[in-house]
């Protein structure tokens, strides 16, 4: 595939992705409301992500492989995944629903998409004062998981290219102990066909590891941690074979 047809795909990727969501953020904006809250996620941002994804796949040719399934516990938990790009933050929204998505305050700002944002009650930090985004991240997540949303974590902090795992915060299993639930693995090596440094998707099949349930209850969050980082790595180096 020719770069010019690659630059062609992606923008019509994104034209279209951009123009679905205003107008969906629109419409949503007022029926939301009306909607019962732990289901506003599977309506609002359940069914986004999924035409995202669908869009992906037939204007870039991105594909996904999701194994594991048969880990994911009835109750919802603490996920703890990598971070390589966008597309995992659109595809567990697919995946898990209710959830909790933890975003940039920023972004509740937005007309229309912010506004409607809004009525699912996200987790919503300050990048710019990391101490209370942790606080932020473990008191309304706390409140989430009580509630039965879910509540995906990126303990890395930012993204990092294919096959590298940067070190990984606590903040995640820290909400995990205090909320009483376990914490499940994901591990993706999405960049190698969404990269975090390119305008550019690369047509392909993400492959996405979902890992056994890893108790919580009287073990140290150090414990813990090291545990989930040391499985996702071991996912994404088989992976990358």
């Amino acid at each position: 595939m020719t770069l010019v047809v690659q630059y062609t795909r992606t923008a019509l990727f994104y034209f279209l992705l951009a123009t679905f969501t205003i107008l969906w953020s629109t419409v949503m904006l007022f029926v939301v409301p009306f909607i019962p809250m732990n289901t506003r996620h599977k309506v609002l941002v359940k069914n986004w992500a999924t035409v995202a994804m669908g869009l992906a796949r037939l204007t870039c040719g991105i594909k996904y492989e999701v194994h594991g399934k048969e880990n994911i516990p009835d109750a919802p938990c603490v996920m703890i995944s990598n971070h390589q790009s966008t597309w995992e933050t659109f595809f567990l929204q697919t995946l898990f629903s209710p959830q909790a998505p933890v975003l940039k305050k920023e972004l509740l700002k937005i007309p229309f998409f912010g506004w409607t944002l809004r009525l699912i009650k996200p987790i919503a930090i300050n990048r710019n004062d990391p101490r209370a985004a942790l606080n932020d991240v473990v008191e309304q997540g706390t409140a989430a998981l009580h509630d039965n949303r879910w509540v995906l974590i990126f303990p890395e902090g930012t993204r990092n290219p294919n096959g590298q795992l940067g070190k990984f915060s606590r903040g995640g299993v820290n909400l995990a102990r205090k909320a009483e639930v376990n914490v499940l693995p994901i591990a993706h090596n999405a960049a190698a066909c969404w990269p975090m440094d390119s305008f550019l998707k690369k047509p392909g099949t993400i492959q996405l590891h979902i890992g056994p349930v890893i108790e919580t209850k009287d073990r140290t969050a150090l414990d813990i941690n090291n545990e989930a980082r040391d499985w996702i790595a071991d996912a994404l180096d088989h992976m990358n074979d």
